[in-house]
């Protein structure tokens, strides 16, 4: 999961609870002093929050642009039922739709990790709220066999037992270079406190999507939006030659982002911001 470097909303944010024709959901919106050259809706991904994005928000502004991190349905801080079907990838894709037209205009969709998953899924259901697309961290189809393990324990898990036991089960499978060394204990909380909100049902229908997603790039390549591919140099659960192969297969920008692996938002938020600032001010 996502490590945010820092739990601290710059002087250009703010948080509060975006009101759509789905619900409300909890934001953390940065905006630029001056008129925004154009707002990007940021998505995360599995077991992720709007805290993943939070280091991206004061250079986006810094840069010009009007930055909305979002915690999904059931995400979080973002309230969603017990039910599973509240989670499939199509009423999560309205849900981002949803966003994007209460944000007003046509906004550029970042999608990270299963947050990939779920915005091309909006862009491919109606284009038009959209100026572009970025693909962070995301693949043209299911998750790489060796993480499928892994998530199938994880869904195993959520199904039998409650999310406490759940994340103290996943902190025991941890190798010990990954565990909390380095970590600071108020981030160390914050990831136990995030897990522990997050609605089970969520985690189980987002971790089967992560599984069964099917290669819909071509679907993708026919949409006229402007696209970009950003990753870090190494990534477990798309391989970045099958990241590099999507982006030829989309004629869309690629960025690899040098030092990141999983999460560049987080592990290179400055060096991000400004590849994601780039290709926004073209488009």
């Amino acid at each position: 999961m996502s490590r945010p470097p820092t739990l601290s909303l710059p002087p250009c944010a703010s948080a509060y609870r975006l009101v759509t024709a789905r619900g409300e959901f909890a934001v953390h919106d940065a905006r630029p002093e001056r008129t925004p050259l154009g707002t990007a809706l940021l998505v995360p991904g599995f077991t992720g929050s709007k805290e993943d994005f939070i280091a991206l928000l004061a250079p986006l502004a810094a840069a010009g642009f009007r930055a909305v991190a979002v915690d999904g349905r059931g995400q979080y801080e973002s309230p969603g039922p017990r039910d599973p079907a509240a989670y499939g990838q199509g009423a999560l894709a309205q849900d981002v739709l949803a966003q994007a037209r209460a944000l007003g205009g046509r906004v550029h969709l970042l999608g990270h990790s299963c947050g990939g998953l779920v915005s091309r899924a909006a862009v491919l259901t109606d284009p038009a709220p959209f100026r572009s697309l970025t693909v962070l961290s995301s693949g043209p189809a299911a998750i790489d066999p060796a993480q499928q393990t892994r998530v199938r324990m994880l869904i195993d898990a959520l199904g039998s037992l409650d999310m406490a036991a759940v994340w103290q089960a996943m902190r025991a499978m941890d190798p010990p270079e990954a565990a909390d060394a380095g970590t600071p204990s108020e981030i160390g909380e914050f990831l136990r406190r995030r897990w522990l909100a997050t609605v089970p049902e969520q985690l189980i229908a987002t971790g089967r999507q992560m599984l069964e997603e099917p290669d819909r790039v071509d679907e993708l390549a026919a949409v006229p939006l402007p696209k970009h591919l950003v990753s870090g140099t190494v990534d477990y659960a798309w391989p970045v030659p099958l990241i590099d192969k999507m982006a030829v297969r989309l004629a869309a920008r690629r960025t690899v982002v040098e030092g990141a692996e999983h999460s560049p938002n987080a592990e290179r938020p400055l060096e991000t911001a400004a590849a994601l600032a780039a290709f926004w001010g073209e488009h």
